[in-house]
């Protein structure tokens, strides 16, 4: 919806504002083109539908996160119906969640007992920004919790979980449980994204079609990351 001098502006211009309301995930009900999307709230993966509803040749800004609510700003050109590539851009852009891509309800968390080894990674990377955001690339259905060296991976829908803790005589121990060993899938992320340079998200890009949705980092055939469609 807009209002005031921007309304008068747009109008000025020739254009007639919509409003639209509905379910935003499921694009415009009239199946109408758009020259440009802007999401003011995060997904977990570009909806399907509103890749339809931007013209080839058209432009998304979209907010990615997920349940460890990483997030990264993606600027997606449509390259033909149901299909888009584009980049991160730098800065720290976060919004919150569409409900429907939101993380499930989940009890209260108990912390129990796994296979300990020692961590190849300082857990503490995780806590910055380009980190948690390979993190949640490389362990998309886990949720984060903790900080510092102490960092805790739990995935509801396999009961998985990872945490670590600082050892005494330096260096870290992780304790993982269940099926998905979430603090290797991590590991193997942030060591691909340290070896080329520990990028911002800028350095990051986007591609997505009909089959796939993928982040990688430098150019597409670098290392990357499916997003959970």
């Amino acid at each position: 919806m807009v209002g005031g001098a921007a309304a008068s502006a747009i109008k000025a211009a020739g254009y007639a504002p919509r409003l639209i309301i509905g379910d935003g995930l499921r694009g415009d009900p009239d199946g109408v083109a758009y020259d440009r999307l802007i999401a003011t709230c995060s997904v977990r993966y570009i909806p399907v539908p509103w890749l339809h509803q931007v013209k080839p040749g058209g432009k998304m800004l979209v907010t990615l996160s997920g349940w460890s609510y990483a997030s990264g700003l993606a600027l997606l050109t449509v390259t033909a119906p149901g299909a888009a590539t584009g980049r991160f851009l730098p800065g720290y852009t976060s919004f919150m969640l569409a409900r429907p891509h939101d993380r499930p309800l989940r009890p209260t968390l108990a912390l129990l007992p796994g296979e300990e080894r020692p961590s190849g990674i300082d857990p503490e990377i995780i806590d910055t920004w380009a980190g948690s955001w390979v993190a949640q690339l490389a362990a998309p259905s886990a949720e984060r919790m903790g900080v510092g060296a102490e960092q805790i991976l739990w995935d509801v829908s396999t009961g998985s979980q990872s945490r670590t803790t600082p050892r005494p005589d330096g260096g870290w121990t992780v304790v993982q449980r269940g099926p998905a060993r979430l603090w290797d899938q991590v590991e193997t992320a942030v060591r691909s994204w340290q070896a080329v340079g520990e990028p911002h998200q800028e350095g990051f890009g986007i591609t997505v079609s009909a089959a796939r949705q993928r982040v990688w980092i430098g150019t597409e055939g670098g290392p990357g990351w499916d997003l959970p469609i």
